[in-house]
């Protein structure tokens, strides 16, 4: 049967440049005639999918239904072979990562906004997603900015809607449509990675160990109930806010202290031992017990350290990496271990380049975001399992005493040194003034006027050493990446990090990153001090000497990620 190609009249839009994240807006922007239509066409565009197999998933948030069908008569129209689609739409980007590289697709679309808030006032976004399964890396998205810069028509098919609700296969048009189960290959996927028999054994044994697990309404809430409830046993009550939603609950589906209070606070009130927390599109991780919070940072330095309790290792460990932003925790695993490692700029296909080339195994950014070369996405629910699977082992090795977090956390300080870590968020700020902070920066960078000078704080006197923009040439296809963001060293070994962030839909994020790293001989008293304290000076200094208030109009940040369990952060919900 042959199917009518029709060719829409349209014009370009301005601004449709995707980054590392996709195309991020409004969903009143995506709403606009034409609008998704236009990226959509320059995908097809800029990649050659004809009879080619084309996954379709995303984290369920407002708009998607209507965005899925769009795609299925664009793609088709431009003889898309096959799509694979996760049942109701729903994939979470982990998965998404594992059904393009197991079923060998070509590549594949996502509909997400990742962690930023979902409803008809806020966030949607596409991403398209390489054979690999990672991020499309710059080559593509460039030639995609292109594209929607001169597109004139896009391609479609008249066809019903399909019905994206029962699995199964259908014919759409020239193309074949399967909508599979959105959580089963993925489960498939870390049994195989993981102890589960030995993480049951554990969570059996110990009644008093609770876990608790909070979806934040985002797309893993099926996913942990497989895990969770259906693979390790645990009650119904392991579970919360695991109904995925369009809006995420009215909520903001961000795993850090501020966002993800709804977990904080049962796990405070029940004395629950193990909480964890992921995002909107299930690539980000809070790992939060009673009493103890564990830092991204640390989080993917304790995993390489312990490694070798996790079968999917038991080859060893190829390579660790981290983020630039990232504290240099995992860099000391590294070198005891001696293993090769990496600082790269943000965004995960730097770390897909690596593990594509056999170098890295586990990686990690400091934005909540850990994950190893199992996929080419970050992974939260892979990382909460790590977790499990760590303390299990833990535990099997001390019969008579029960090992939590913070045991985990202070044994890892005593062996390396503990890097104190805090991140301030500005959001929606003012561009100018975000523009204006960076200029500032970069003119003492060029200048050398703040090398050498001793600035004062509450705490003590802090030495700058040095100013840089962080830039990266990459080790496998030589691409370099400059204007990363600014770093300030300090003599004593300090650093702090400046960032504009383009994940969000409009105006400004300003990121700065606070690191003092103390090392495991100055004892047990300082290495368990709240980071507020440990870091107090620091972070006066880095306002100071950056000029931030001045620049941002902000007395405070919106956000605040702390390293301990002070509950200073709830005044900012």
């Amino acid at each position: 049967m042959s199917f009518q190609v029709k060719e829409i009249s349209t014009k370009p839009f301005e601004g449709q440049k995707p980054g590392t994240s996709g195309l991020r807006k409004r969903v009143k922007v995506f709403q606009q005639p034409h609008y998704t239509e236009n990226f959509v066409q320059a995908i097809f565009d800029s990649i050659d999918a004809k009879d080619k197999t084309i996954v379709i998933g995303g984290d369920g948030r407002y708009f998607t239904p209507e965005t899925v069908q769009t795609i299925l008569k664009i793609g088709s129209g431009n003889g898309v072979g096959k799509f694979i689609v996760g049942k109701d739409a729903i994939l979470s980007t982990p998965a998404a990562s594992n059904i393009i590289r197991k079923y060998k697709a070509y590549g594949g679309i996502l509909l997400t906004a990742s962690h930023n808030p979902g409803g008809p006032d806020n966030d949607f976004g596409i991403k398209y997603n390489v054979e690999n399964g990672g991020p499309a890396p710059e080559s593509v998205t460039d030639k995609i900015f292109a594209k929607t810069k001169t597109i004139e028509t896009y391609k479609i098919i008249e066809a019903p809607p399909v019905d994206l609700s029962k699995i199964g296969e259908t014919s759409y048009g020239p193309s074949q449509v399967s909508v599979i189960d959105s959580v089963a290959d993925y489960v498939t996927l870390l049994e195989g990675i993981f102890d589960f028999s030995l993480i049951r054994q554990f969570l059996e044994s110990q009644n008093e160990f609770r876990v608790l697990f909070d979806g934040l309404h985002g797309v893993t809430g099926p996913y942990a109930r497989a895990i969770f409830v259906g693979s390790l046993g645990l009650p119904e009550s392991s579970l919360q806010n695991c109904v995925p939603l369009p809006d995420f609950g009215g909520g903001h589906p961000d795993p850090n202290l501020t966002y993800a209070h709804s977990l904080v606070e049962v796990v405070e009130k029940e004395n629950i031992a193990f909480g964890a927390a992921s995002d909107g599109d299930g690539d980000r991780n809070m790992i939060y017990g009673k009493g103890a919070f564990v830092t991204p940072s640390d989080s993917v330095a304790i995993i390489a350290h312990w490694a070798d309790v996790i079968p999917y290792f038991k080859d060893g460990v190829k390579g660790l990496a981290r983020s630039m932003p990232t504290s240099k925790a995992i860099d000391l695993v590294a070198k005891k271990k001696g293993l090769e490692y990496f600082e790269v700029p943000t965004g995960w296909k730097f770390f897909g380049n690596l593990m594509d080339a056999g170098r890295l195994s586990i990686c990690g950014e400091e934005s909540f975001g850990t994950g190893s070369d199992h996929v080419r996405e970050k992974d939260g629910v892979w990382a909460i399992v790590a977790w499990l699977n760590i303390l299990a082992a833990a535990n099997k090795k001390s019969p008579n005493k029960l090992i939590g977090i913070n045991d985990i956390l202070l044994e890892f300080y005593e062996i390396y040194g503990r890097s104190f870590f805090t991140r301030y968020d500005y959001e929606e700020v003012s561009s100018e003034g975000a523009n204006n902070l960076v200029k500032n920066l970069n003119e003492a960078l060029n200048t050398g006027s703040l090398n050498n000078s001793v600035h004062v704080s509450s705490t003590g006197d802090f030495t700058i050493a040095s100013l840089y923009n962080f830039e990266y040439t990459d080790p496998i296809d030589d691409s370099v990446s400059k204007n990363q963001g600014q770093v300030v060293t300090f003599s004593d070994g300090s650093r702090v990090v400046f960032r504009l962030s383009g994940t969000g839909s409009q105006g400004a994020t300003v990121r700065v990153y606070v690191e003092r790293y103390v090392a495991p001989d100055a004892g047990k008293e300082e290495l368990t001090k709240p980071a507020a304290e440990g870091l107090k000076g620091l972070i006066e200094v880095a306002l100071r000497v950056s000029k931030l208030k001045e620049y941002l109009g902000r007395e405070e940040p919106t956000v605040i990620t702390v390293s301990d369990c002070s509950f200073e952060f709830f005044a900012l919900r």
